[in-house]
């Protein structure tokens, strides 16, 4: 049985234009990368475009943000993106997004991201479907407690990072 990768990631280069003029990226830039990010891995890793749902009026809008800067992503700079789906329920989703160096030693950014489903033909809150629920069970990153806070994350992923920094 093949094993799914809850935890994707990959690289992308910080831009000129997504930053100020110390050369670090725009607070309100990390968003897009974060976003930008998890559409990539839906649909590498998971084989899901949010195109195709939006087609049979399926669509997620956001209804939340929770986000810590830790270190500033800096022109030109290498990063990596991790995501993952903390949690899905039949009215919502929380989606996890961790922002680090390329070799994946210090966290740049980390963010927290609510959605929920609506219909977007009407524009209104639907649930998800009992077959989406299947599959997005079968996702979801349980090793990650979502109850704690954003500051017990942060904690819990720093010396994980640490150790890689000396491996």
């Amino acid at each position: 049985m093949e094993t799914i990768n809850k935890t994707p990631n990959s690289v992308y280069k910080i831009r000129f234009n997504d930053c100020d003029l110390l050369g670090h990226l725009n607070n309100a830039r990390y968003l897009d990368y974060f976003m930008n990010a998890r559409e990539d891995h839906l649909k590498e890793y998971y084989n899901l475009s949010l195109v195709e749902y939006y087609q049979k009026g399926i669509a997620w809008v956001v209804t939340g943000h929770e986000i810590a800067y830790l270190r500033s992503a800096v022109y030109d700079e290498t990063v990596t993106i991790e995501t993952s789906l903390l949690q899905a329920a039949p009215n919502e989703l929380c989606v996890e997004l961790i922002m680090m160096n390329e070799s994946k030693t210090h966290l740049k950014a980390i963010m927290r991201t609510q959605f929920v489903p609506i219909n977007s033909k009407t524009g209104k809150r639907e649930s998800h479907s009992s077959e989406f629920m299947k599959w997005a069970k079968n996702i979801e990153n349980t090793a990650v407690d979502k109850q704690k806070s954003l500051q017990d994350r942060i904690n819990e992923l720093r010396p994980i990072l640490k150790e890689r920094e000396v491996a």
